[in-house]
């Protein structure tokens, strides 16, 4: 059923001036988030601005300049510039796409010099791998690393560039268990590479780009103001996840899901969640509070975030607006959040695949 712009207006100016729709304590209890750390107050945000609409499995989302935002089409390999006021512009066209299960056209990035150079990064899954390209809209583009195995499902695809400057990268382990401990498969792992698709320099093994490992399918990526990285992870029939990365760590899979590996010299996450609450695919942090988008779950989880430790998560917009799949935050601390309703998995709505602006209350 579609939602009306009053009707969305009431709904949300409700859950984020103050109260979720359903927060943790009304969810029934083999729903409830495993949480470490200490509750906090969550951000309000004002009621949402549509930016956009009918737009095709939106999956990465990165800010230009301008504040104007570029969208991948995760089916058509398109890339869109999106803006207030404006309607959705194609500018660029990323070729060797191939679109299957959950591959296709997935996370970009916007380089920090882009004023300078004009280079966007893109991840997506072509005839042979993953892989990641720059280029400069409507010209030509650059392979700048190659080599991740693709599958219908676990492609990780989630790209951005760290407060140091370097690219991050999610993978998946393309439903192959092995991967992801396997320091040399790039599979199942957070990728630290330079700008040009090196290896980074000071990575945990010189001449590797392997940051972490033992990960079943990174699909978010966040910094908080002390330059901590925070990653979502999709679970099997358990447990998703939220791990505070740290370089040389390997974070259990496939031998551990959720917590209980620490003592086996694993790392274990600081939240986890029911794969029917969350299956959480893009994260992003504003102030204290580290948000995640739940495709399975239909909601956007807000995380209280204190010292490199979560709190007792909330649940917001449950029920409101389907699956969600990204969620950034602008130069001007508005929350932007995308749906994924079309990718074949979810209950379209009037409108779908929407974006959404939540501007600072």
């Amino acid at each position: 059923m579609g939602f009306t712009t009053s009707r969305m207006r009431s709904i949300v100016g409700v859950l984020l001036v103050g109260a979720a729709l359903t927060a943790c304590g009304g969810e029934p209890e083999s729903d409830r988030p495993a949480v470490s750390g200490t509750a906090a107050a969550v951000p309000r945000f004002a009621a949402p601005e549509e930016i956009a609409r009918g737009i095709d499995v939106p999956w990465g989302l990165a800010f230009l300049p301008d504040g104007a935002a570029l969208v991948a089409e995760r089916d058509t390999g398109r890339v869109l510039r999106v803006a207030a006021g404006r309607a959705p512009e194609p500018v660029h066209q990323v070729s060797g796409v191939q679109a299957r299960g959950e591959g296709g056209l997935l996370g970009l990035a916007v380089a920090r010099d882009h004023a300078a150079t004009g280079w966007v990064y893109a991840y997506f899954t072509g005839a042979e791998d993953n892989r990641i390209v720059r280029f400069r809209p409507g010209g030509p583009q650059e392979v700048i690393f190659a080599g991740i195995a693709k599958a219908g499902n676990h492609n990780g695809g989630r790209i951005a560039f760290g407060p140091d400057g370097l690219l991050y990268v999610g993978t998946g382990d393309a439903g192959r268990t092995e991967r992801s401990p396997d320091p040399a498969s790039p599979n199942g792992k957070i990728l630290r590479l330079t700008p040009d698709g090196q290896p980074a320099p000071g990575n945990p093994t010189a001449g590797s780009p392997v940051y972490s490992r033992g990960h079943r399918n990174v699909q978010g990526l966040a910094w908080d103001r002390s330059g901590r990285l925070f990653a979502a992870e999709f679970g099997q029939n358990r447990l998703d996840e939220i791990n505070l990365i740290e370089p040389g760590r390997d974070y259990g899979w496939p031998a551990v899901e959720g917590a209980g590996g620490a003592d086996r010299g694993y790392t274990d996450p600081l939240v986890t969640w029911p794969t029917s609450a969350a299956s959480p695919s893009g994260i992003a942090i504003a102030g204290d509070t580290l948000y995640v988008a739940a495709l399975r779950g239909e909601r956007l989880w807000a995380v209280p975030l204190s010292d490199g430790r979560l709190g007792d998560p909330e649940a917001l917009l449950q029920d409101t607006y389907g699956r969600l799949r990204t969620v950034e935050v602008a130069a001007d601390g508005a929350l932007w959040l995308t749906t994924s309703n079309t990718d074949g998995r979810g209950d379209v709505r009037d409108g779908d695949d929407r974006i959404l602006r939540f501007p600072v209350n």
